[in-house]
């Protein structure tokens, strides 16, 4: 994997962040496709506020300009989320991880190569390959030189409230985040025992709801389920905002007293 380097400004509130805490407790926070940290700050902010150590990393590519995603793959992504477990580990004895629609694919992924986790939350995961036809449409407007579609960021139902998403959706790192991300991971879901918490909102317009059940299903680990009725995909930000967030720091101070 070679290294990725941003070269468009980090957006005003996309900003990766870390905090100290005060007790022995981490929780890693990851945000979505197109997206940046400001989707997940809400839940970190929960998270420090009940003195947990966190990140919220930026994933590569995000937070500046799409220009700077279009050559970014999974390998970045896992690879940026490997490194802030690993900060996160070197100062906790247990860790949860949080994540929102592909930072919920980075969420399992994590469980998957660290089983010691406490927990895991995902909020309106791409848990699901893509159907072989959207794949082979994608794959086709790439190789005709399409590099990027119209977005999938802002989908909240709360008309006050703007997700800072790229207004693109870059084609190439789509792809990867289904072939090189998601696809792979299926199969190893029953192996895994970690406890999750799976929200859902039941008006997705980006990640089919359907998506959940089937992970609820996969999942080798106790799964407990959140459905919302008032928010859109970017929930963390949009009416059930405060209901995710209480419900996330409850769910960790369980599997982590333990």
């Amino acid at each position: 994997m070679s290294e990725h380097v941003d070269h468009a400004p980090v957006m005003p509130g996309a900003e990766a962040w870390s905090h100290p805490g005060s007790n022995r407790f981490g929780a890693l926070c990851i945000h979505g496709f197109t997206g940046n940290p400001s989707s997940m700050r809400g839940v970190a902010e929960a998270f420090a506020a009940a003195g947990y150590h966190v990140e919220l990393p930026r994933l590569p590519g995000h937070g500046t300009a799409v220009s700077d995603m279009l050559d970014t793959r999974w390998s970045h992504w896992s690879a940026e989320v490997e490194s802030a477990y690993q900060r996160l580990a070197s100062r906790c004895d247990k860790v949860v991880v949080c994540g929102l629609s592909m930072g919920g694919s980075l969420t399992l992924w994590t469980a998957l190569e660290h089983p010691e986790v406490s927990g895991i939350v995902c909020v309106n995961p791409a848990a699901q390959p893509q159907a072989a036809e959207m794949v082979e449409m994608v794959e086709g407007l790439v190789a005709e030189g399409t590099e990027v579609f119209p977005g999938i960021g802002s989908d909240i139902a709360d008309q006050s409230v703007k997700e800072s998403a790229y207004p693109e959706t870059p084609l190439r790192p789509l792809l990867s985040l289904v072939k090189d991300g998601v696809t792979p991971m299926v199969e190893r879901y029953g192996s895994c025992t970690v406890p999750m918490l799976l929200i859902t909102s039941r008006n997705d317009h980006v990640v089919d709801p359907m998506q959940s059940d089937q992970l609820a299903a996969q999942w080798g680990g106790p799964v407990e389920r959140i459905l919302l009725d008032r928010s859109f995909h970017v929930a963390t930000q949009d009416f059930d905002k405060e209901l995710i967030f209480e419900a996330a720091v409850a769910f960790g101070a369980k599997v982590t007293a333990s």
